[in-house]
């Protein structure tokens, strides 16, 4: 799982270009599943036939991760960029990248602090005021290696460090995905839908048009969520804990889960003696907000991987969590009649 979690999160899929992602996913995929293939909006649907069919449990995790659109190429060679996805504007400067499909190193810059003035030192410094800066002196020069709407990824590593713990960019949903691929491993007995989505940073739409196609009996969204349990963070913005197992969400600004889908999730954990932690704060959404209201109503629950640093390049993930969140999603399934 470790090793397919590493491709997955090196991998560039930055919102509405998950090409390299998905390419991924489906070699991978295809060996496991009776039916895969490519939806018109991009999503992977991968069929997984139930032992005794009938009843249909989507599950889904996103492909895209967040980053940058190129918008203007300045006459000094600079690239003027946007955010495609939520990002914390001061995490930013200095952030190495890749643009476009050649991979073209950058560096996101600013005006150095000794140039600003005593007021601008004091304020976190506007998107719209960086630049990337991939070494070019002029327009031209960069316009043979770059053009305006090419995509722009961090330029990041995924390492293991610490106890048990891993870096990377986009775990937020690498992890999903790749929870996914193991679990289409197994056999169950109702009939699987794994669907690895497209666009879900900028409003959920891949899962809008997958859970309209396949029209689900239940929905599982499995993601990667704030962990905010750090040292100066008060004990109820936590959101959730690091080693504390999956987090399953009651509530998130997108969706309600259903009662009983959550509370057989819970049992489910306690049964099979697996470390569970609840989400403690709604803030957010996933892809569960629009698999709950498609169509006629979808009933829905979300599990989560705990991620520090969620939307940077050094997100980090505890491994224990990431495989009992496997375990649980897998020992939830085995327990879905057909």
């Amino acid at each position: 799982m470790v090793e397919v979690l590493k491709r997955l999160a090196e991998a560039r899929g930055v919102t509405g270009n998950e090409n390299e992602v998905r390419d991924i996913i489906l070699e991978l995929a295809r060996p496991l599943a009776d039916e895969c293939y490519v939806d018109r909006i991009g999503n992977v649907i991968a069929k997984k036939k139930g032992s005794k069919g009938g009843r249909k449990v989507m599950i889904a995790a996103h492909m895209d991760e967040i980053g940058f659109i190129i918008s203007r190429i300045s006459d000094n060679g600079m690239l003027r960029f946007l955010p495609v996805g939520g990002i914390d504007q001061r995490i930013l400067v200095s952030k190495r990248v890749l643009v476009g499909k050649d991979r073209v190193p950058g560096v996101i810059g600013v005006k150095a602090i000794h140039l600003q003035e005593p007021d601008e030192r004091r304020k976190v410094i506007n998107q719209k005021q960086m630049y990337i800066d991939i070494g070019a002196r002029s327009r031209e020069e960069a316009e043979k290696v770059v053009k305006i709407g090419d995509y722009a990824s961090f330029d990041s590593d995924f390492v293991c460090f610490g106890d048990n713990k891993v870096k990377s960019k986009a775990l937020d949903d690498r992890a999903g995905c790749s929870i996914l691929l193991e679990l289409l491993k197994d056999t169950y007995e109702c009939d699987l839908y794994a669907c690895f989505t497209v666009q879900e940073e900028i409003g959920l739409r891949g899962a809008e048009v997958a859970a309209y196609h396949i029209e689900p009996d239940l929905g599982l969204v499995v993601e990667g969520t704030t962990c905010a349990d750090l040292p100066d963070v008060p004990d109820h913005l936590h959101t959730t804990r690091m080693g504390k197992g999956p987090a399953i969400s009651f509530m998130d600004n997108s969706s309600i889960a259903n009662k009983d889908l959550f509370k057989r999730m819970v049992k489910t954990a306690e049964d099979n003696s697996i470390p569970y932690q609840i989400k403690e704060n709604v803030a957010g959404g996933n892809d569960a907000g629009r698999i709950q209201t498609s169509r006629s109503g979808v009933p829905t629950v979300v599990v989560s991987v705990p991620c520090r640093y969620i939307h940077s390049p050094s997100s980090v993930m505890d491994l224990d969590d990431f495989k009992n969140t496997h375990l649980l999603i897998q020992k939830f399934l085995k327990g879905v009649e057909a």
